[in-house]
């Protein structure tokens, strides 16, 4: 009896520990303002959302601005996101493009401020170029990120963590940003320690990825079980569908291979990126 109890109590005490881990949220992501009036059908589906603090890729302007009281009224969470600066805005100096990068750092902790998000929340910078990072481009990513903590914020990165060939080998810019950040870490603290960057990884390759389905994902790509990477959400699939790496995930999308949120009639407001993530609030979460 006591070795049948002890049996049972183990059982008990593995179920307990691996439900945390077990837990993964779906979110959604997408450069314009969905409309007021598609939130309630998007609630039914998605945990959080994404949300600009300026003006998101190929935009003119930022269309969420002021919608995170509504937001939060229907229960999202929050994917905090700033778009930074691309490799040509940056110019050949690494110390130049530093200071832009703490210049706009600054700049995303204020404007999250405003927002109504409270200190300490996790601010994501957009890099939307994949492959390995120039000096300048490390300098402002770095830049950002230090200004960011320096207010008191939590600082991430949203980049791919699809692997590419250069002439130096095999790269991600998830891979390259993480080693950097292992680097400094260990220059500043003298022995190495795990990552404080939270990477929000794009990888819409299947596998791992599912495809275009709200159906969650089984795991998180291999990336993410490096002990020195942490990975609180994935980016699993894209609007438009990227045919080079998803050429071979479920083809439930429209003919223009866009991801459509159920519940919303096909049009300029029903696509969406698709997302799992270790919380229903990433960015607010402690």
């Amino acid at each position: 009896m006591v070795r049948r109890t002890l049996v049972l109590m183990l059982l008990l005490y593995g179920l307990a520990c691996a439900t945390p881990a077990q837990s993964r949220y779906l979110g959604f992501d997408r450069n314009y303002y969905p409309g007021d009036d598609a939130l309630a059908a998007l609630r039914k589906t998605f945990d959080y959302t994404s949300y600009w603090l300026n003006a998101p890729p190929e935009a003119k302007a930022n269309t969420w601005t002021g919608k995170r009281a509504l937001l939060k009224q229907y229960g999202f969470g929050f994917l905090v996101l700033f778009n930074g600066r691309l490799e040509d805005k940056l110019g050949p100096d690494a110390k130049a493009a530093g200071a832009m990068g703490r210049a706009d750092g600054k700049a995303a902790v204020a404007a999250a401020a405003r927002e109504g998000f409270a200190p300490g929340v996790l601010i994501f910078l957009d890099q939307e170029e994949g492959g390995r990072m120039t000096g300048p481009q490390l300098a402002y990513v770095f830049g950002w990120i230090e200004a960011v903590r320096a207010a008191g914020d939590r600082a991430g990165v949203y980049c791919s963590a699809v692997t590419v060939r250069d002439e130096s080998g095999l790269i991600s810019t998830a891979r390259h940003i993480a080693d950097e950040e292992a680097a400094r870490t260990e220059k500043e603290l003298g022995h190495k320690t795990a990552t404080r960057l939270a990477l929000w990884i794009a990888d819409d390759q299947c596998p791992p990825s599912p495809g275009c389905t709200v159906e969650k994902p089984k795991a998180f790509p291999e990336f993410s079980r490096d002990p020195n990477v942490w990975v609180p959400v994935w980016q699993y699939a894209q609007s438009p569908r990227r045919q080079q790496f998803s050429a071979g995930c479920p083809k439930n999308t429209t003919p223009d291979g866009m991801c459509n949120a159920p519940g919303l009639t096909p049009g300029p407001n029903s696509f969406v990126d698709l997302n799992l993530a270790e919380s229903a609030d990433p960015s607010e979460t402690p």
